[in-house]
């Protein structure tokens, strides 16, 4: 492809790019395919000879987009946003074409100074601790990336701290001796960091309200130290996964500075990009105590994936974990200038500073402070809606965009409920547990959601649940999918397992990320749920339907590959 054709190809793809953005109401929420349905569509050997982009982008149309899950779907209401706008898009397309890999300020001078000066600005609107600071910001790749990285610093820090005493033993006579610590309202990436670091990790329960309290904390620390085990480190949440809670900073900080080497990361993937706005900054407060601190603009901020910000207080016991200087990478303004090489697991780095630079110019924090506004009043009606049907119940403290909310009956009720909503395409949502109670995710996730947005998606919701539970006889005309078991497990994100396998899952600690299924246990289902409620899913996957709903469904098989049948496809199920 030469220039004068990617000018022409470059303006074609910004036509099709707008294009999907416009239309995107107009298609199926997720895709109707089963796992492995690309490799039937596509040669299983690379092409020897150059191909003609048209029919490159033919492809696109007929294989490609029919299998993808629309994330800016206006009734995208699963996980937490994807940033997504024009200015980042735009941002983007110019990094790829600077191509440039800034490892260091050598490497790429403007990369690294405009990603120090916009962490600067962000830390500043957010409101984080400037005064004596010695720290910094850096971007990196995800959450999880910055807990891993913080909690390698948190690592480097407490050994040091041992060798004073010990300074010829090895670095990993140590690691038995560390412990973590995170509510079980943490996300699973401080599980896997503990994991990859080899250090022990002790998950609490957080009190009714999804916070991890001093008491709790004090207590398990008390208990490793009595056992000869030192605390190094405490994720803290702001804004968790299953249900947007906080936690109180002002309890933890000072139990985590009264110990000589424990490092406090506060995570608020989500809901830290919200302190932006004045009104909710006190969220933020205690947060002098803590070491890091991580948002991902590419969550709430209207910044394309990958741009997760994290902020040390010291930079310096940072980068101490971190530093491999061999000689082709030094330069001779190493010392007059931040490599942010030194700032975290990968040397090579994207110009991922211009699109949280173009978006924070193009929008203004004004700008952004009412998108942010938007979503949470948006939020809070969707959260009235609910509590006006007196067949649900909502059961988180609604404070930001998201809302936890259930049907009054048996979780397997609800799960039933979630597999209708999302097998039928026209809303995507997903599970998690609260209060040990199966509940249902609402976010608002769409840079221009609208209150109608919210009312449809009730609708969609109400719908299916008074036919759920034989409130509205069942419309003559109403046509979907048979509702196999296997089905109702697929979309409700569930998984089932034999009573024993529960039981022992039940008694690990592991934390949910919102995106490995939920386990039920099919023997626990069969002893709990009465028979009116049990045959639910038999009912609906036996609806007698009319004559032109079975040519329908024969003629449409195709489309409805969703019919897990061998044991390699039930356990991918598809999420």
């Amino acid at each position: 492809m030469d220039v004068e054709e990617f000018r022409t190809r470059g303006k074609e793809m910004v036509d099709y790019i707008c294009e999907y953005m416009t239309n995107l109401g107009n298609k199926r929420v997720t895709p109707d395919v089963e796992p492995g349905y690309l490799r039937k569509l596509i040669p299983s050997e690379a092409p020897y000879e150059p191909e003609e982009w048209d029919n490159i982008m033919d492809d696109v149309d007929k294989k490609v987009m029919p299998g993808v899950t629309h994330w800016q779907h206006p009734r995208f209401h699963a996980y937490f946003p994807s940033g997504n706008s024009y200015p980042s898009i735009l941002a983007d397309m110019l990094s790829d074409a600077i191509g440039c890999i800034g490892f260091s300020w050598a490497a790429s001078p403007a990369c690294t100074e405009l990603e120090t000066i916009v962490m600067d600005w962000l830390g500043k609107a957010i409101g984080l601790p400037t005064k004596g600071s010695r720290g910094g910001g850096v971007i990196q790749t995800s959450a999880s990336e910055c807990v891993l990285v913080s909690m390698l610093a948190a690592r480097n820090q407490a050994i040091h701290y041992l060798k004073r005493n010990k300074p010829h033993v090895e670095d990993n006579v140590f690691l038995p001796k560390l412990v973590g610590y995170c509510s079980r309202e943490a996300h699973s990436c401080v599980e896997k960091a503990a994991k990859i670091l080899l250090v022990k990790l002790r998950i609490l329960d957080p009190d009714e309200n999804g916070k991890l309290r001093k008491e709790t904390l004090m207590d398990a620390m008390e208990k490793d130290k009595a056992n000869g085990l030192v605390p190094f480190f405490v994720s803290a949440i702001l804004g968790s996964t299953s249900s947007c809670s906080f936690d109180n900073l002002l309890e933890i900080g000072p139990v985590c500075k009264s110990e000589p080497c424990c490092w406090l990361h506060v995570d608020a993937a989500y809901a830290g990009n919200a302190f932006i706005c004045p009104e909710l900054k006190h969220y933020l407060r205690g947060i002098e105590y803590a070491d890091s601190f991580n948002t991902n603009p590419n969550k709430w901020l209207l910044v394309n994936f990958d741009c997760s910000c994290l902020w040390v207080r010291c930079r310096i016991r940072l980068t101490r974990a971190l530093v491999v200087d061999p000689l082709y990478l030094q330069h001779a303004n190493s010392d007059e200038a931040i490599d942010y090489r030194h700032w975290g697991i990968p040397l090579s780095r994207r110009f991922r500073s211009l699109k949280l630079w173009f978006v924070i110019r193009k929008y203004g924090i004004s700008g952004l402070q009412k998108y942010i506004r938007n979503h949470i009043k948006l939020a809070k009606h969707f959260e009235d809606l609910v509590r006006q049907d007196a067949r649900f119940e909502v059961v988180n403290d609604v404070k930001l965009g998201l809302v936890c909310f259930r049907l009054l009956a048996q979780d397997s009720v609800n799960q039933t409920l979630l597999a209708m909503v999302n097998a039928s395409g026209k809303l995507h949502m997903i599970p998690s547990m609260v209060k040990n109670k199966y509940i249902i995710r609402f976010c608002v996730t769409s840079e221009n959601a609208t209150q109608e947005d919210i009312e449809h998606a009730w609708r969609i919701i109400t719908e299916h649940a008074s036919e759920l539970l034989g409130i509205l006889p069942q419309k003559e005309m109403f046509v979907r999918p048979p509702l196999t078991r296997q089905k109702s497990k697929r979309f409700s994100f569930t998984r089932s397992v034999s009573k024993e396998m529960y039981k022992r899952s039940k008694s690990k600690s592991n934390l949910h990320d919102g995106a490995t299924p939920i386990l039920v246990a099919d023997s626990d289902e069969e002893e709990t749920t009465p028979p009116e409620n049990d045959d639910i899913l038999d009912a609906l996957t036996n609806i007698k339907m009319s004559d032109d709903e079975e040519v329908f469904n024969k003629d449409c098989g195709e489309d409805y590959r969703i019919h897990p049948t061998t044991p390699k496809e039930i356990a991918c199920n598809g999420v």
